[in-house]
């Protein structure tokens, strides 16, 4: 074999080597890629969880403070019929 013929085979080795680690490494960082795009959409959907939880007990606390104030709304009422009979009566 002539020395010609064995380098062309070194480098078509090295060529082809080379092609198989590029596409390695590529196809690694695909999966990388992959894996932080799970992730964050993960993230993503447990933020929007957390904001639903903080809003429905945004929600329960509002809806306390409307029972109270209708509860207070009526005792005022009751005091203004009360006192109105008082000032009828005299």
């Amino acid at each position: 074999m002539s020395t010609l013929a064995i380098v062309a085979i070194v480098i078509g080795a090295l060529i082809v080597l080379a092609i198989v680690v590029s596409v390695a490494r590529r196809a690694r960082s695909r999966r990388e890629l992959g894996h932080m795009q799970s992730d964050a959409t993960r993230d993503d959907a447990r933020h929007h969880r957390e904001r639903a939880e903080e809003r429905r007990t945004e929600a329960a606390i509002a809806e306390e403070q409307a029972k109270r104030a209708q509860v207070e709304a009526e005792l005022d009422e009751e005091r203004a019929e009360k006192r109105e009979r008082e000032f009828e009566r005299n």
